[in-house]
């Protein structure tokens, strides 16, 4: 194996959801591994502060908003990154919304609403961004997945299921489009807090719980994400396919913690 087999030096990386929380530490981790890397998501302002971090990173890039919700600006953006760059090697899947709500009261436009980012979204972003990945030869495509992929949390059963129905997507392409070259995993973090779910875990009987069920007794920052995400990126992962690895301080092994 050689020696930088971890290097991402001139690979061209695509994140969706990169303009805050998990997805923009991944999008500048990434640039500073020596990718090239194009962040995106719906605020077009916010796309250009993480651009100039990735530029400061000293790797190139390009700035455009693209809503995961419509095929066209998926294609648009794959064409501009095409046009500027002439390739894609890797496509990370970060963008992510959640609420909380009894089941019982979730309006069903609330639940397709959140369906269609979480999991149709990435449908739109893997299928639209296939044949420049295939053209690769080494393409990556790593989702974000959840605990909430294996495990039930109170009051968010809209996310539990299209999370889990991401790892299901996961595995499928990844079995579908090994024969293309293009390895598909997903990173599944613990309990990080962002923007999406601090007001949930931050200073509430929920976050206590979830605290103590973490063996290393603290919430993940999201620059511990980035050596995973670099791992599934590069060379190091070329027979890796079709895998979800956790990030969770232990939450998953965990039984009893005191």
């Amino acid at each position: 194996m050689k020696k930088d087999h971890l290097d991402l030096t001139d690979r061209v990386a695509v994140v969706i959801g990169a303009t805050s929380g998990i997805g923009r530490t991944l999008a500048i981790g990434l640039a500073c591994h020596g990718a090239h890397v194009v962040p995106t998501g719906r605020r077009g302002a916010a796309v250009e502060v993480v651009c100039r971090e990735i530029e400061m990173a000293g790797r190139r890039t390009l700035c455009q908003a693209t809503d995961i919700a419509n095929r066209k600006s998926i294609e648009e953006l794959r064409d501009r990154v095409m046009e500027h760059f002439g390739r894609v090697d890797i496509l990370v899947n970060a963008a992510g919304i959640t609420f909380r709500k009894p089941t019982l009261e979730v309006a069903e436009d609330e639940w397709e609403k959140l369906f269609d980012t979480n999991l149709t979204g990435v449908l739109r972003t893997c299928q639209s961004f296939h044949a420049p990945l295939k053209a690769s030869g080494r393409g990556r495509i790593v989702n974000i997945a959840s605990l909430g992929s294996f495990l039930a949390f109170n009051e968010v059963a809209a996310y539990c299921a299209a999370k889990s129905g991401l790892l299901s997507l996961t595995r499928s392409l990844a079995c579908e489009w090994a024969r293309d070259g293009v390895s598909v995993n997903a990173i599944a973090p613990g309990i990080f807090p962002t923007e999406m779910n601090e007001d949930l875990v931050s200073g509430t009987a929920r976050g206590r719980e979830m605290l103590m069920r973490t063996p290393i007794r603290r919430f993940g920052k999201p620059e511990e994400l980035v050596g995973v995400a670099v791992l599934l990126a590069s060379e190091a992962a070329s027979f890796l396919t079709g895998q979800c690895i956790t990030v969770d301080g232990g939450y998953l092994a965990s039984g009893v913690n005191s």
